[in-house]
């Protein structure tokens, strides 16, 4: 009888600890996949520290030599932030970048010293700005600014000022990475659209074209009663063939390229500022920048105490494994005196970007 009643029970038994080991590998399984996905992100960012540890001496000594110099509460006014797989870009995008993440930022700008940074919402993103809004979240508002983009027709008021609360100051008109260009009447009718919109929070419009179209902002910029940021020194198209720039190519005078006094115009008005940086996307020369000095040295002679900024423009989307070190040295051996790179590094962007109480 005894037998009997102890069979179903270690039926039982056998069944529940069945039950319990597929229920135990499963979990295992759970498991060992979300270990994957939080290792991919930690791998590229290993990797991207490892290579910053190898560099070579050359290049340590380097950068050993721009911190030594850097002013204290530095800005960086122009970076990037991606995160593909938990952020996929959209249908169309015209590049992917590879995963650069708020700690790889970081890790990056204590290479060169600089503290704080200007988050710039890049265009294979569209404006879809989450990705980048959780990183100026994370670093806070003591350390980090940002540049949107969106739709003036569809963006509320209301919606602005809750980028403002985060700290947006700025929105983005990108024509020069999607290969995009605009009449007269065109751009002007953009930039007043977007410069309402931003006006009564006193935003920065951050605009990149070509520097042969800077010539229609000088007419267009006086009329819109906001500051405005070039990109990119105007990106001027130094390529062996580009006609824009064969008489500067031969003369070295940076006048001599197409848009450049409409350039150093503004500047000169006083509302509006470029930003010293991506010189590795136009310069024929990327080991020195030589042919980049004549354009920098005079917007520094003409500006470089009021308006013109640093910015590294890191990852370097499309320019993969570019170090920027020799850039940043350059712009700051270029600059006259301290008080020039004093703001080109610090005091100029303190005001661009509308920091307050801004002590180390």
């Amino acid at each position: 009888m005894a037998l009997s009643t102890q069979g179903p029970k270690r039926s039982s038994i056998r069944q529940f600890q069945q039950s319990l080991l597929i229920l135990l590998r499963q979990c295992l399984a759970s498991i060992r996949k979300y270990a994957s996905f939080l290792k991919r992100p930690a791998t590229q960012a290993t990797a991207k520290a490892t290579a910053a540890s190898t560099a070579a001496p050359s290049t340590v000594r380097a950068r050993a030599g721009i911190r030594a110099r850097m002013p204290n509460g530095s800005w960086d006014s122009h970076v990037h932030v991606f995160d593909p797989v938990r952020y996929p870009l959209p249908p169309g995008s015209l590049y992917t970048p590879p995963p650069s993440s708020t700690d790889d930022l970081v890790a990056f700008e204590a290479t060169l010293g600089l503290s704080r940074v200007v988050l710039v919402q890049p265009s294979c993103y569209g404006n879809d700005n989450t990705c980048m809004l959780e990183a100026l979240q994370k670093l806070g508002p003591r350390r980090a600014r940002a540049v949107i983009t969106f739709d003036p027709a569809t963006t509320t008021a209301t919606q602005l000022s809750a980028f403002h609360a985060l700290g947006v100051r700025g929105v983005r008109i990108n024509l020069q990475s999607v290969g995009k260009t605009l009449d007269a009447g065109s751009l002007r009718a953009t930039l007043q659209q977007y410069a309402d919109a931003v006006r009564p929070l006193g935003w920065v419009v951050q605009v990149y074209v070509s520097l042969p179209l800077v010539k229609l902002l000088e007419d267009i910029v006086p009329d819109l009663d906001v500051r405005v940021c070039i990109d990119h020194i105007g990106h001027p198209d130094l390529a062996p063939t580009a006609a824009a720039s064969a008489a500067y190519r031969a003369s070295r005078d940076p006048y001599d390229l197409e848009g450049f006094a409409s350039l150093i115009a503004l500047l000169k008005a006083g509302s509006t500022y470029t930003k010293i940086s991506g010189a590795y996307r136009f310069s024929q020369r990327p080991a020195d920048y030589e042919d980049g000095r004549p354009m920098v040295q005079e917007i520094l002679r003409v500006a470089g105490k009021h308006r013109a900024v640093f910015a590294s423009d890191w990852p370097h989307t499309r320019f993969d494994n570019l170090d920027i070190t020799t850039w940043t040295e350059k712009v700051m051996d270029w600059c006259e005196d301290e008080a020039t790179l004093n703001a080109v590094f610090r005091d100029t962007a303190v005001d661009l970007w509308d920091v307050e109480g801004d002590d180390e």
